[in-house]
């Protein structure tokens, strides 16, 4: 691996709480099996309801009844419009302050799978946190979101536009994502990754790998 020339994020379950739990917070409160919203999108990953929303190949509308109808499919009434309320987490403090240590040294960018629903890239229905969430991409030296490129990960292509935007090779960079599933093609291309778990976890994996506290 060679010297960090830019240290590369996720934004949800990274910058923000996981929408994960707020999936799982769903299930519970209305006496549906856990994790079966993410069940639900893992069926043909590709080119479900999920996949073309974060493609902007649909809308909030269309994924609403699009969603629905594949958990109907698998025996659950899910409307769409639930789940994207619940796609903005809250923001994690300190992992904002290791991105503006790091963005003192290195370049940082932001590739995001995210939606055309709510305001900004953040997704959020509340003006007051997605203001919040705005300064937060407003730090990173460049930013790809999925609805807008049309690409979202794990499509590799995605990681090379970002890599391009920055002029840096990948096995320079360092990526951080809270899925294994979108780390497997960033280091495939060279990158060092971390997979997010919790906020401690990253913070000391990133400080281990640029080699100070961030």
């Amino acid at each position: 691996m060679g010297a960090i020339d830019a240290v590369l994020w996720d934004f949800g379950g990274v910058f923000t709480s996981s929408p994960f739990d707020a999936f799982n917070r769903y299930e519970a409160e209305r006496g549906l099996p856990r994790d079966v919203i993410r069940r639900i999108n893992s069926v043909t990953p590709d080119t479900n309801a999920w996949a073309r929303l974060e493609r902007s190949e649909i809308g909030a509308s269309a994924f609403d009844s699009a969603f629905a109808e594949e958990a109907r499919a698998l025996g659950y009434d899910i409307p769409g419009r639930d789940v994207l309320a619940l796609l903005s987490g809250d923001l994690r403090p300190r992992v904002v302050e290791a991105l503006t240590t790091c963005k003192a040294r290195f370049k940082v960018g932001c590739i995001t799978n995210n939606a055309p629903t709510g305001k900004g890239a953040g997704m959020s229905l509340d003006p007051v946190k997605a203001a919040r969430i705005g300064e937060v991409f407003a730090l990173f030296d460049h930013v790809i979101e999925s609805s807008k490129s049309g690409v979202r990960k794990p499509d590799p292509r995605i990681y090379l536009m970002m890599c391009e935007a920055l002029n840096v090779s990948a096995s320079n960079c360092v990526f951080l994502d809270d899925l294994g599933i979108n780390l497997k093609p960033a280091r495939e291309l060279g990158m060092q990754t971390i997979k997010v778990v919790s906020e401690p976890q990253l913070l000391s994996d990133l400080s281990r790998i640029v080699g100070f506290d961030v």
